[in-house]
């Protein structure tokens, strides 16, 4: 553990004479020995390679990470801010009541998981299992709903049992994906920005009934017009969505920009050759699952959207997960994905923090 990064205890401190367990002037009674932010946790890069993720550890046995947390909020943030991404390791959070008493410590409450691409399943409240797609598929980086208006600063992943082969959760700093690809590339999807197609109802995706979490067309449409997302329900119970997206995003605490976009991911050309292939064969492209084109509902250029997976590649950083392990990562700066896996696996995740395009828009004006 490298503890030469330690960061000091915040300021503000009271001094000794003041604090409750300072001895009084001339009192004889029993001294109590005040334990330092810095002696309950270290924290240093996990990787000497770079700073993503930083990892925090217990200094002693027992400490509560939830108490601790609740009092270093700010240096969570700041870490968090200058990393991208934190991994709590050893602290014995081996429930899901922990993990939740955690989040809500640091910044909660959980938010639903609401229109969401990937089946999931509840947990307990708002917390859900991760993605659960084939164990032998790999998801890339991507930010979570990215492809929404809507999104949560925050994600918060729990290794209750890691995978012994593989399942690793890699991360990808999205600022530099930004500043790493081709100008001409990044301009054109800046410019005409993105949008996600998805038609539900053939059992080949997450049904719409999930995705809304009601069963009632009407209350979908409302929840369309409220999140900006064009509906239209076609023949049986087919449902089409379409969203228009920008490719890009700033951060609203430091104010960079970062890749920030599903594109690679929802279009066709991310399928291995073969489903694309059957898909095509079952369906008109503009009844595909989920498709993505630039605004105006022209096609992406192929070399583009590899061009994005290579430099996404590129930014990967991946580590084994430890049972008890926890992930803190802050969704607009640092994507994240799932390499394949055998055997069990269980990871949960919650998140916290809405935020988003149309929210940006109404605090602006």
């Amino acid at each position: 553990m490298n503890d030469e990064k330690k960061i000091p205890e915040a300021s503000g401190s009271r001094p000794a004479a003041t604090r409750p367990d300072a001895p009084k002037p001339g009192g004889a009674g029993r001294r109590v020995q005040r334990v330092s932010a810095e002696s309950l946790v270290h924290s240093g890069p996990l990787r000497a390679e770079g700073p993503l993720p930083l990892l925090v550890e217990p200094g002693m046995p027992g400490v509560d990470i939830a108490a601790w947390a609740a009092t270093n909020r700010e240096r969570i943030e700041r870490d968090l801010l200058a990393h991208g991404a934190i991994l709590f390791r050893g602290f014995q959070v081996d429930s899901v009541e922990k993990f939740e008493r955690l989040i809500l410590a640091v910044g909660g409450p959980l938010l639903e998981y609401t229109f969401g691409s990937t089946p999931r399943s509840h947990v307990s409240g708002n917390v859900y299992t991760s993605t659960e797609y084939p164990a032998h598929q790999e998801i890339p980086l991507h930010n979570e709903m990215s492809y929404s208006q809507d999104w949560p600063l925050k994600i918060w992943f729990l290794c209750l049992q890691p995978s012994p082969e593989g399942g690793e959760t890699p991360l990808g700093d999205s600022r530099n994906v930004f500043r790493r690809l081709d100008p001409a590339v990044r301009s054109r999807f800046i410019d005409r920005k993105i949008l996600y197609v998805r038609n539900y109802g053939e059992g080949l995706d997450v049904p719409w009934q999930k995705v809304f979490e009601t069963s009632d067309r009407a209350r979908v449409e409302e929840l369309c017009r409220e999140h900006g997302v064009e509906c239209e329900w076609l023949g049986g119970d087919r449902l089409r969505t379409r969203e228009l997206c920008p490719a890009v995003a700033r951060h609203p605490v430091t104010g960079e920009e970062v890749w920030f976009n599903q594109a690679h991911l929802f279009h066709v050309s991310g399928l291995p050759p073969e489903g694309r292939e059957a898909l095509l064969g079952m369906f008109e492209e503009k009844d595909l699952p989920r498709n993505a084109y630039y605004g105006d509902g022209s096609p992406i250029e192929e070399d583009a959207l590899e061009h994005v997976r290579e430099v996404l590649r590129s930014e990967t950083v991946a580590f084994p997960w430890g049972a008890g392990d926890l992930l803190l990562v802050d969704n607009m700066l640092t994507a994240h994905g799932r390499r394949p896996f055998s055997g069990p696996r269980r990871i949960v995740v919650g998140m916290t923090e809405s935020h988003g395009t149309r929210k940006a828009g109404a605090a602006a004006g």
